[in-house]
């Protein structure tokens, strides 16, 4: 029997985690391998393999420069990759963002301590380019948050109705802040660059 060529493994990272680095990515002019794989926590071959799935579909390309064909290993987000990624314009200073975050972590330890909340928070993270001090202007703060009903059995199964109540309170725990993305926690958030907020 013919043995079959193997074919190269898809790289482990989930395409959320990628997109949520071209987000952060928006406002440099260029950015490298090792930025990826650093900001993500991933083995530079991993990145690699990212990068080349983010090439074909054309979110990514490699950075020219005057007079130099392609910098070494420098990248850019093409504006597919900026509206894939949700990625917009920076606008607010990283004090702004910094002050929401704090109350954020406030108004989750006051939910806990709450027995009549419907809801405890297990995991908080923030992540987004607020992490990197250069920036002069960034974006809101994406926070991963993992939700558990009170008094329910782990293995009961979620239905509508839950997922809706589950978002109300995502709603009401961001309050009126622009300053803040608040969304359903996954394993991929804790695994990137982050800010524990428990």
């Amino acid at each position: 029997m013919p043995s079959q060529r193997q074919r190269p493994a898809l790289p482990s990272l989930p395409a959320e985690a990628a997109l949520s680095f071209l987000k952060d990515a928006k406002g440099t002019l260029a950015w490298s391998t090792r930025d990826l794989a650093d900001t993500l926590k991933i083995s530079r071959a991993e990145a690699q393999q990212a990068l080349a799935l983010l090439q074909a579909q054309g979110y990514v390309q490699p950075a020219h420069q005057k007079g130099v064909a392609r910098s070494a290993d420098q990248w850019i987000t093409t504006p597919a990759g900026e509206t894939v990624s949700g990625a917009k314009p920076p606008r607010f200073t990283r004090e702004n963002v910094e002050q929401a975050l704090s109350a954020l972590k406030e108004r989750i330890n006051r939910s806990n301590k709450n027995p009549q909340s419907s809801f405890r928070i297990t995991d908080a993270v923030a992540f987004g380019d607020f992490l990197f001090p250069d920036r002069a202007r960034v974006r809101s703060a994406d926070v991963g948050v993992r939700l558990v009903r009170r008094g329910a059995s782990p293995s009961e199964p979620r239905s509508a109705s839950d997922a809706q109540v589950e978002r109300k309170f995502l709603r009401d725990l961001r309050g009126r802040s622009a300053l803040l993305t608040i969304r359903p926690y996954t394993d991929w958030m804790r695994h990137r660059s982050h800010r524990d907020l428990l």
